[in-house]
């Protein structure tokens, strides 16, 4: 397998080794079922899933008890929406926006096939949700108001903390999708009037396959129905047997991106910086997408005049993995919903493409990529030119 620079890390992140060491008892010797606390086996697993729950807890500062493990971030997304859709029956109300991840937009979308009004509010050209647009979305049965921390395609942040606080004077629920934020950011569920939120581990070095739902215990507490149903693991809101490896895993992935996220982020903006200006530079149809500042730290969207993104990524696959901002299907490319959120169907929103380094990533490999973009658009946008 080839092995080109890694710049794609708001899609997937590799698992650190850290990690993978915290895991491997518990792929091999420690193989008892959590919930079989009465015998030596099981309490040993049971034990270790405590410690990461614990874990996950210390990195939201949210308590144990509100932490429910789940397959995946997606997982935990359904969960929020459709979760608190049952336990409030006699509300028919929600609020999202319009460039969140699929794993809200869907579920938002089966509401509404149940007779749910569900509001999408727009963004600004950055990628911003207004909190006055939030507060006026807002209506005497809204159940839920759900907006993501961090968009994954253009790496806008969102002012949740703003927008939690709006809820919680108008008696909402507000749930954030949290996946992209936790490698490198900061984030405190109390302080920032967030009271149900999704976790995913492979966003943050750990592994694929586990999620995490933080679900408010405290005032105000937050309620939410079951969507799945067997021996009632999870407080019964996931029930299945726990995977104690995988839970191991995000618990030891977030503790260690708890400590490290700062000097992280501010290495990774740095890197982030130094290359957008360069790019700009260098390529004057260049335009960067998302917010300017309000940014995940290891987050550029680029789109440039003239140049087809996946031609782009075709052409350096062999050196480079990066990623265009669309969803590709077995028949078909559609351009991103969020681009054409904040752009509209035009060239700029069908022409981006992203750039995330991650833990990982060297100064070197930023050069690198650097020069083969650079050379590859130029070489693009020569060919797109007419004839004299």
């Amino acid at each position: 397998m080839p092995n080109p620079i890694y710049l794609d890390h708001n899609a997937t992140t590799p698992i650190d080794p850290a990690v993978v060491a915290a895991m491997e008892p518990y792929l091999r010797e420690v193989f008892g079922n959590p919930s079989s606390v009465e015998h030596a086996h099981g309490h040993a697993a049971a034990s270790a899933v405590d410690r990461a729950r614990a874990q996950v807890a210390e990195a939201l500062g949210a308590q144990p008890k509100e932490i429910v493990f789940t397959g995946s971030c997606t997982e935990a997304n359904n969960l929020a929406i459709l979760g608190v859709a049952r336990a409030h029956a006699d509300k028919k109300h929600i609020v999202t926006s319009a460039i969140e991840h699929p794993a809200i937009l869907e579920p938002a979308r089966a509401l509404q096939q149940d007779g749910w009004r569900v509001t999408y509010l727009p963004v600004d050209e950055m990628g911003q949700v207004s909190v006055a647009a939030v507060a006026s979305a807002i209506q005497t049965d809204t159940a839920l108001v759900s907006i993501m921390a961090a968009n994954n395609e253009v790496g806008t942040l969102q002012p949740i903390r703003a927008i939690g606080e709006v809820c919680e004077a108008r008696g909402v629920l507000f749930h954030t999708d949290l996946a992209q934020f936790v490698a490198y950011g900061e984030v405190n569920v109390e302080r920032d009037h967030i009271h149900l939120a999704s976790v995913s581990a492979h966003k943050a070095y750990g592994p694929k396959g586990i999620g995490a739902f933080y679900v408010r215990a405290r005032k105000p507490k937050a309620r939410v129905a079951p969507i799945l149903f067997g021996g009632g693991q999870e407080r019964g809101l996931r029930p299945g047997t726990l995977n104690t490896a995988a839970i191991i895993g995000m618990g030891e992935a977030l503790s260690i991106a708890r400590r490290s996220a700062e000097t992280e982020g501010r290495r990774l903006r740095t890197m982030c910086d130094t290359f957008r200006d360069r790019l700009l530079a260098g390529l004057p149809a260049a335009t960067l997408n998302g917010h300017p500042v309000e940014r995940l730290a290891n987050n550029l969207s680029f789109s440039i005049e003239g140049v087809e993104p996946l031609a782009l990524i075709r052409n350096l696959r062999e050196d480079l993995s990066f990623s265009a901002s669309s969803a590709c299907a077995t028949d078909k490319i559609e351009t991103s919903h969020v681009l054409k959120a904040m752009f509209g169907d035009t060239a700029r929103a069908r022409t981006a493409f992203r750039i995330a380094p991650g833990r990982h990533t060297r100064q070197e490999d930023m050069d690198r990529a650097f020069d083969l973009i650079v050379a590859e658009a130029r070489l693009l946008t020569s060919f797109a030119r007419p004839a004299a």
